[in-house]
């Protein structure tokens, strides 16, 4: 499964649970919050100030 950059975190968690060691290992931390359900990766990569082209390809590795 590709994951995608408007994908909601919560969905990438449901459809693929070990992006959750993938998304903290870069410092998204909020995995459990509830704006996850919410939040795209993308606006999620803008808030914390993550590369979002480094982030998509190691989940999508």
């Amino acid at each position: 499964m590709e994951i995608k950059k408007d994908m909601l975190i919560g969905e990438v968690i449901r459809k693929k649970p070990e992006a959750i060691e993938i998304l903290l290992r870069h410092g998204m931390g909020c995995i459990g919050c509830p704006s996850s359900q919410m939040e795209s990766l993308e606006e999620a990569a803008m808030v914390h100030g993550l590369d979002l082209n480094n982030l998509m390809k190691d989940l999508n590795a």
